[in-house]
């Protein structure tokens, strides 16, 4: 995942370097479904960490995957990910709202999986102390 944040802060500063301002594009993809692809993009890229198999298996190409799910292309992605990029404060914010949704939703995701463990040591538990009937 750090990786993937690496690679669009490093795309930001190159961007940021031009001397012309970017022209919007005319397919322009909308912030709020920019932000759903990056945080899409951002879980698939830390599922190759440590799922790759899994990926392979289910044979998921993770570029394919977010442009048939948000029926984008790549050029459309590229033209309006170039534009956002273009503006780093905007972009930043938009990296800063994706983070807090992968935050609030690994805090959820923990909740859950304590809450799993606690029902699996109790059936455990109950199954250990059920006396055998004669």
């Amino acid at each position: 995942m750090k990786n993937f944040f690496l690679f669009f802060i490093g795309f930001c500063f190159l961007v940021s370097c031009e001397q012309k301002a970017i022209e919007k594009p005319d397919n322009l993809i909308e912030k709020e479904k920019m932000d759903d692809i990056i945080y899409d993009l951002t879980l698939l890229q830390a599922m190759r960490g440590g799922y790759q198999a899994t990926l392979d298996s289910n044979k998921v190409d993770v570029a394919n995957y977010i442009y048939k799910k948000y029926k984008i292309d790549s050029l459309q992605f590229a033209n309006s990910n170039r534009y956002y990029a273009s503006d780093v404060a905007a972009y930043n914010r938009m990296f800063n709202r994706v983070n807090e949704r992968l935050i609030a939703n690994k805090a959820k995701a923990d909740t859950l999986a304590k809450r799993e463990e606690k029902l699996n040591l109790k059936k455990s538990s109950d199954t250990l102390n059920k006396k055998p009937k004669n």
